[in-house]
């Protein structure tokens, strides 16, 4: 499931933002997406070498270290 757009608008306004053009909510949320997604997949790896099926918070911070 990817972030919605009108999530990363409301992340943006939230930061601040007066405005936001909608070509710069979708860069964001593009940007937003593949950073998730990969550090999603570098936390499964962490988990499976740790052969476990549940992905723990260690292994998320771990990943993004």
């Amino acid at each position: 499931m990817p972030i919605a757009r009108a999530t990363a608008k409301k992340i943006l306004l939230e930061a601040g933002a007066k405005r936001v053009s909608d070509k710069a909510v979708e860069a964001f949320a593009d940007y937003l997406n593949r950073h998730a997604y990969s550090l999603a997949t570098k936390a499964i790896k962490l988990a499976k070498h740790a052969k476990r099926k549940t992905i723990e918070k260690e292994d998320i911070d771990l990943a993004k270290a």
